[in-house]
């Protein structure tokens, strides 16, 4: 087992002279603190208690500024652990791939949890998202999953499949679910999917390990295969402050 993170103590002074609001000033200590490498990704922050006891703030400040970097994706509250600083998102291309095959393309460390595996009826809200008038199955597979890059959790992942797909459990934990589907001859070609933002659920950031407030990015995904017919619908929660889509526009 690894050893926690070592808390680090900063060198800040504080103007109360100045007309910058005193959190701001602690925030921006922080943040320089980050840029120029003296807190490196991983470093677990001093806490509220000891940076309010030793640079004469209430814990309403401390914890605005500590928030403020939260919001910003540069600090992460951890269970049990406190507030540490980012390590570097991982930043994926908006394209028709595995999420569990992107990671290790890129040298990451990826991993699986299965959470749920069942068969019966969707839910309204997710047949209506399917769009029930092109989809002709009555029972469908729902797949729930923890994906972790480097043992740090990523992403919760969350697919709906036709029931007579034959998927492995045990499959599914060793790799992504588009090459499981691929290994049955299910050749996808195309997707649509909405990416929204929210706030994590309490079971999603004991999920992700994080405290709450905290941000997620949301992808709802419909694919299809080669002859047009519909093969998943994925309903996925991402760590924002670890996890990140990019796109590129055209004229």
């Amino acid at each position: 087992m690894s050893a926690p993170p070592v808390m680090r103590e900063l060198d800040i002074t504080l103007d109360r002279n100045s007309p910058v609001p005193l959190y701001h000033q602690l925030a921006q200590a922080i943040e320089q603190a980050i840029s120029s490498g003296v807190l490196a990704p991983g470093d677990r922050l001093e806490n509220e208690l000891s940076l309010t006891s030793r640079l004469g703030l209430s814990r309403p400040t401390a914890r605005q500024a500590i928030q403020e970097l939260v919001k910003k994706g540069l600090l992460v509250r951890k269970r049990g652990v406190g507030t540490q600083v980012v390590r570097s998102q991982f930043r994926r291309d908006e394209r028709l791939s595995s999420l569990n095959e992107d990671l290790a393309q890129a040298g990451r460390r990826p991993a699986t949890r299965l959470l749920e595996m069942s068969v019966g009826d969707l839910d309204g809200d997710v047949r209506e998202a399917i769009d029930a008038a092109e989809v002709t199955e009555r029972e469908f597979t729902r797949i729930r999953r923890l994906r972790l890059a480097d043992d740090v959790p990523l992403a919760i992942l969350t697919n709906y499949l036709p029931a007579h797909l034959a998927l492995d459990e045990a499959d599914l934990q060793r790799r992504g679910l588009y090459a499981c589907l691929r290994a049955l001859g299910i050749n996808l070609k195309i997707a649509h999917q909405r990416i929204s933002a929210r706030l994590m659920t309490e079971e999603e950031a004991e999920l992700l390990d994080v405290e709450t407030p905290a941000a997620c990015l949301t992808v709802d995904r419909i694919a299809y295969d080669d002859v047009g017919q519909f093969v998943e619908f994925g309903r996925h929660v991402y760590h924002a402050a670890h996890y990140s889509i990019q796109s590129s526009l055209v004229v």
